[in-house]
């Protein structure tokens, strides 16, 4: 999808945050963590070495872990500047998606991008346990009067927003839910409905692209059908954080049934991240008005 003269300005902007995405994969995929080190420091805390290795060994994996945060930033003002590009009067919109095609396929990338990291995050408890480590030592030194180097990279109040943001099952789908919400708050004067529909509207091509023998015959690979199932539940999940009844009432313009449907047909091991996603990051589940047959196609 080559982007017209009118996409050009927010194309550049978001193509410069997805360059750097595929590196922070790559990097989140290779994080070992300091779990040895950390153990042997914490069974010897009298050993001044074990302590130092410890403190050697983590230092940079926070580094890394601050990198992470300040993107899920960068990644938050790229979707703000999708979603105004592809909501904007006075096109309905279906026909931004149609005019704005590279821009809907950078949105696209985003939420592809965002349940990638999350799914590696949710999968590896060393981050936690790294993170928790540097506070703790941080904590201890200042209580005896000791300033660390490593306080001038990842300061308390850096180390306080790192926390919130790792506490998160899902932290990069969090800050794009948040963007999201937030961006229809201050949007007064813009009907819900634009941005509730653009969402409803990738649900609806990604389903039947997913579900549709014609169609799936076409995807070369599993990374494509991948690519499409985190694309479908990334976008479920924005919707159900804005919409005022959410994703799974009756009213909802999204077909759930159809999407949770197509997901469960998928081997279990690659989408059993992705069902997880709609079970704990989604706000409307529980309620109510949420039909006991999708809650018991999403036990």
């Amino acid at each position: 999808f080559s982007p017209t003269e009118a996409e050009t300005a927010v194309y550049n902007q978001v193509s410069a945050v997805l360059e750097e995405a595929h590196g922070i994969l790559a990097e989140l995929q290779s994080y070992n963590g300091a779990g040895q080190e950390i153990r042997e420091a914490i069974q010897n805390p009298g050993d001044l070495a074990l302590q130092e290795r410890a403190w050697n060994a983590v230092c940079p994996l926070v580094a890394k872990l601050k990198r992470f945060y300040e993107f899920s930033l960068r990644l938050e003002n790229a979707l703000r500047s999708l979603l105004e590009a592809l909501t904007s009067p006075p096109y309905a919109p279906m026909q931004h998606l149609e005019r704005e095609q590279a821009l809907a396929k950078q949105f696209a990338e985003i939420l592809h991008f965002t349940l990638s990291f999350d799914e590696l995050k949710m999968t590896n408890p060393a981050i936690q346990n790294d993170f928790s480590y540097y506070r703790r030592t941080i904590s201890r030194n200042r209580l005896n009067n000791q300033q660390l180097e490593a306080e001038n990279e990842v300061n308390n109040e850096m180390a306080n927003r790192m926390s919130l943001f790792y506490a998160e099952a899902t932290p990069m789908l969090k800050t794009l839910s948040n963007a999201t919400t937030k961006f229809v708050s201050e949007n007064k004067t813009l009907p819900i409905e634009d941005t509730t529909d653009c969402l409803s509207t990738m649900a609806c091509v990604c389903r039947v692209m997913l579900e549709t023998p014609e169609y799936r015959c076409r995807f070369t690979n599993t990374d494509t059908m991948l690519f499409c199932m985190r694309v479908m539940v990334g976008v479920i999940i924005l919707y159900d954080h804005v919409h005022p009844v959410g994703a799974f009432a009756k009213t909802s313009k999204i077909d759930m049934k159809g999407c949770i449907k197509v997901l469960k047909e998928q081997p279990s091991n690659s989408v059993e991240g992705l069902l997880n996603a709609l079970r704990y990051t989604t706000r409307h589940l529980n309620d109510d008005s949420t039909s006991k047959q999708i809650r018991a196609l999403l036990q």
